[in-house]
């Protein structure tokens, strides 16, 4: 197999010895290294391949300034940014297969933002004194894979070696997997993203179901904020052919202000790429919280649902559906490319059916209404007398979605 190349990028000034070792291990397994210094207290304790001089250049400062300034904040953004900005062009340029770093929490910090920065699949691994905490800030929606370092990478000891070598076989692993030489992926098939929640599990799995056997690959995101952030995101980087965005549910709470908000910017990506979608409204009737204790003050009085011990659902009002309702339509009257709505007028989750404790006939029609009105005429809206989870919904959702997909390509 051809020699892959490990990036293995880090401060080298206070854990050169550290690098060293990993590039050793490395390079034993018969993989090349591309040691590549953001360190800058004092000079590297190891010869790196690129010095901290060029990423501080990379970043749009000098390492010489940034020493004279004393400002360690300061000098750790400016590593950061040229790192940020180096990794993916050399990416792109196929001067590395993957990338190892180390660190507490201030290299940490950087090393994982310019991981973040190359696309969903390229191997990253960070050993870190940090990755026992809330790594969210490390990982956001990106495959970075955090190793705990249990002891501080501060010198080398039989425990931190051995863990240090656990590191480097992992990425040498990693790298050697992704080589072209071991995928045997079969005849290409268009990829589509779809949304689902517990409460959409039917709907999406028999859409999924269909797409299948239509000869199209389906990928599932989990609506939980970072998954809807993370579909974004791979649809910006040109992963979909189209998507099935069928749980929208993230809106209820960038809204309302629950704790599972994708942020003002979901359901944009798509309408920027110019792809097929189709967009409806589950589980547009719930906020999310933690525990019932996390429910904030002013919500106590509502109508809750303890999903579990973890999970407590709130109902959404017909006034906030009234302003998810104008929100979504803003998002969809911006695509530049093929875009449907589809509407079930029997209810938008498992719990908002007759007898189900979120069943509000008022607040759905405040949201389809909302949605009718604020969108304009380039988006197609498809009403159908069921419940979202029926097969006729679904069945919907599969015919909106392949003539959508036929206007693209005619």
């Amino acid at each position: 197999m051809t020699p892959r190349t490990v990036l293995l990028l880090g401060t080298l000034d206070t854990k050169g010895q550290e690098y060293a070792f990993v590039r050793d291990c490395i390079q034993a397994r018969g993989q090349r290294t591309l040691l590549v210094d953001i360190g800058v207290l004092g000079d590297p304790t190891v010869s790196p391949d690129v010095t901290a001089d060029d990423v501080a250049r990379a970043g749009g400062s000098d390492l010489a300034a940034l020493r004279s300034r004393g400002d360690r904040g300061h000098a750790v953004d400016t590593m950061q940014r040229g790192a940020c900005a180096l990794l993916p062009a050399w990416y792109a340029a196929g001067r590395f297969d993957g990338v190892l770093g180390l660190g507490g929490g201030g290299g940490t910090t950087m090393v994982a933002a310019a991981m973040r920065t190359l696309p969903v699949g390229v191997p990253k691994v960070m050993v870190s004194t940090m990755a026992s905490g809330n790594t969210a800030p490390y990982v956001d929606v990106k495959d970075v894979t955090l190793m705990y370092s249990v002891v501080d990478i501060a010198g080398l000891n039989p425990l931190s070696r051995r863990i240090l070598a656990n590191a480097a076989g992992a990425i040498c692993g990693m790298v050697e997997q992704a080589s072209p030489a071991n995928h045997t992926d079969g005849p290409t098939r268009q990829l589509v993203a779809a949304t689902m929640f517990g409460v959409t599990t039917p709907c999406v799995t028999a859409v999924r179901t269909a797409l299948e056997a239509a000869s199209y690959d389906v990928t599932v995101f989990h609506a939980t904020g970072s998954g809807g952030r993370a579909m974004e995101g791979l649809i910006d980087d040109g992963y979909f052919a189209g998507v099935m965005d069928v749980t929208t549910t993230e809106w209820c709470d960038e809204v309302v202000g629950g704790v599972l908000t994708a942020g003002p910017t979901r359901l944009s990506a798509a309408g920027r790429r110019g792809i097929p979608q189709v967009v409806s409204v589950g589980a547009l009737d719930m906020v999310n919280f933690g525990g019932i204790e996390t429910v904030p003050q002013q919500f106590r009085n509502r109508n809750l649902y303890r999903h579990n011990a973890t999970v407590t659902l709130m109902r959404t009002t017909p006034d906030e559906c009234v302003e998810i309702g104008r929100r979504i339509a803003a998002q969809l009257n911006t695509a530049t490319g093929p875009t449907a709505l589809v509407l079930p007028l029997q209810g938008v989750s498992a719990i908002d059916a007759p007898g189900q404790p979120f069943h509000d006939p008022e607040a759905d029609a405040a949201l389809f209404d909302s949605l009718r009105r604020h969108l304009d005429g380039r988006v197609r809206v498809s009403e159908v007398e069921a419940h979202i989870n029926e097969p006729a919904f679904a069945a919907a959702l599969v015919d909106t979605f392949e003539g959508l997909n036929l206007r693209l390509r005619s």
